[in-house]
């Protein structure tokens, strides 16, 4: 990376600073997470003692909490925070889903220069949206070691419920961030204990005999792909959290309680359960749904899930890491010390062709996709064959319903995209289309967008005013969580449309999804899983 690239990276995401800073003015000790209500606010930004693991460690806190303050807001209102910086080094904070102007926005060498050590910004906006959403830093990889707290934003009409919580999930580690980073660009499978042996692949050879094996094991070499790399990053190193360490929801048995579920990780998915009971689900990424009952949810990096469940007696909210490392689990009921047992965790399961993308297609998941009646405009973006670009999907489909590699063989309702609608959005037509594919190359532990990361790109141009139709084409064996600021994504699922904030797309999958351009300014657009951050990001200019 030449110096005048590798600072141009470093504005948007703080890379300069990400050593552990020692605090200005002392350090802290951890405090309850509450929430704050009102129109102002002021928050702290600063080093705290914590224990997760068993020892103390430092980690960057709002308010000494960790996750920060519950921020609780009335739609209509103008809020003022007052955000200062007790570090030694920047800081930001960036409202995440929440429509604002794009100086408020809080990415550093975008939005504005970032809070500088000793510096007090202030955040005024007005609040024109309900629902369930969180906030972040921006700044390195400050977000990992504490920098996120939820967002409440009341109801125009608020569902008849009893009891209304936060669960905020979320992964933590002793190591510092630049050390798991560190790690992974060395051996990308560094954290990975599910790695291939000598008797898995004598069980490929009873099963297929041994020259099917053999070429099974070459095509997935020959791809530079691995099976077993469902995550980057596990319980090895990671401690996974719901809120501050509270293990006990309180509810009287049969009582409605809301549950507004928040995957605040920087790299975890989490699969959720709550066994014996069914959620209702009312909203996603703030916005309401058409209600739909399931029993599992696999919820990405940076979305939220709010669901209704009526517990019977003492009940369980347990979540599982996606490859199957470690878990996570809360009571809910009327009794905190009741015996409650834990389920069994699901099978690990390897990837398969599908997620490959070189499967021909399972045709039930090929009809839930979005059909054009007439062909649109598609807008060419430059595209770099090379270290960026070394997995390619072969037949990359929508699979909207497809609920992901672990959860195909649960005999429960798993909820997809498929199952989502939101009432009341008018879809208009697309003015054109662009296509982004999302490249990386594991060996070398680097992610780009058509090849080119971050560093190298030039800024995406949307056009103040249209209906923007953006597909992402999932080249990589990774699922990718895709944020965009600003401004509302559209998911097609068929004829129906799933308002969100962050779309995640499958391995060797393709989405599509429909943006109206309603916000003048300087955004982005990324990936939400912290280490795939650097490169898998793009500037995006509004044009008028």
């Amino acid at each position: 990376m030449h110096r005048r690239d590798f600072f141009k990276t470093s504005a948007a995401f703080g890379l300069i600073a990400v050593l552990p800073a020692v605090a200005k003015e002392g350090v802290g000790e951890q405090k309850p997470t509450v929430a704050l209500s009102g129109t102002e606010f002021d928050l702290h930004i600063k080093k705290t003692w914590i224990n997760i693991s068993g020892k103390p460690v430092l980690a960057n806190t709002v308010n000494d909490m960790l996750p920060a303050p519950t921020l609780r807001w009335k739609k209509g209102d103008v809020v003022r925070l007052h955000v200062t910086n007790h570090l030694d080094e920047p800081t930001s904070l960036h409202w995440h889903g929440i429509i604002l102007p794009y100086t408020m926005d809080g990415v550093p060498g975008v939005s504005y220069q970032g809070i500088m050590p000793g510096q007090t910004f202030v955040y005024r906006f007005k609040v024109q949206q309900t629902g369930t959403y969180w906030y972040h830093s921006h700044t390195g990889f400050q977000e990992q070691t504490g920098l996120h707290g939820a967002i409440v934003i009341e109801d125009d009409i608020a569902p008849e419920v009893d009891r209304d919580y936060v669960v905020a999930l979320y992964d933590w580690s002793d190591e510092d961030p630049d050390t798991i980073y560190r790690h992974l660009k060395v051996q990308s499978d560094y954290y990975n204990y599910h790695k291939r042996t000598i008797f898995d692949f004598a069980a490929e050879v009873r099963r297929y005999g041994l020259a099917e094996a053999l070429r099974r094991r070459a095509m997935w070499n020959r791809m530079r792909m691995d099976d077993r790399d469902i995550a980057d990053v596990t319980a090895a190193t990671y401690t996974y959290c719901i809120n501050d360490l509270q293990n006990h929801f309180f509810a009287k048995s049969g009582e409605k309680v809301r549950l507004r579920f928040i995957n605040q990780s920087a790299m975890t998915y989490f699969d959720l359960r709550i066994p014996g009971h069914k959620m209702r689900i009312i909203a996603t990424d703030g916005v309401a749904v058409k209600p739909v009952e399931v029993d599992d949810i696999r919820i990405a990096v940076a979305e939220s899930y709010d669901v209704i469940v009526q517990p019977r007696d003492n009940a369980l909210i347990y979540a599982e890491d996606m490859g199957r490392s470690g878990k996570v689990w809360a009571k809910l009921g009327p009794n905190p010390t009741a015996n409650v047992s834990l389920p069994e965790s699901y099978p690990y399961e390897p990837l398969t062709m599908v997620d490959m993308g070189m499967a021909m297609g399972d045709m039930k998941m090929q009809k839930i996709q979005s059909h054009l009646p007439k062909p649109i405009p598609r807008i060419p973006l430059p595209k770099k064959e090379g270290i960026a670009w070394t997995m390619r999907a072969q037949s990359p489909q929508y699979r909207l319903n497809d609920p992901g590699v672990g959860l195909r063989n649960v005999k429960r309702k798993v909820l997809t995209y498929a199952d989502l609608e939101t009432p009341g959005i008018e879809n208009r037509y697309p003015d054109r289309e662009i296509v982004m594919h999302l490249t990386g190359n594991m060996e070398r532990y680097v992610w780009a967008i058509n090849g080119i990361p971050y560093y190298e790109s030039e800024p995406l141009e949307f056009r103040y005013g249209e209906r923007l139709r953006v597909t992402f084409i999932n080249d990589t064996m990774m699922n990718h969580p895709m944020h965009l600021h600003g401004m509302w994504s559209d998911l097609e699922v068929g004829d129906k449309i799933v308002r969100k904030h962050t779309v995640n797309v499958q391995p060797g999958s393709k989405v599509s999804l429909r943006i109206d351009v309603d916000a003048t300014g300087r955004w982005v657009y990324h990936c939400h899983l912290l280490y795939h951050m650097g490169g898998m990001f793009r500037e995006v200019k509004v044009l008028l």
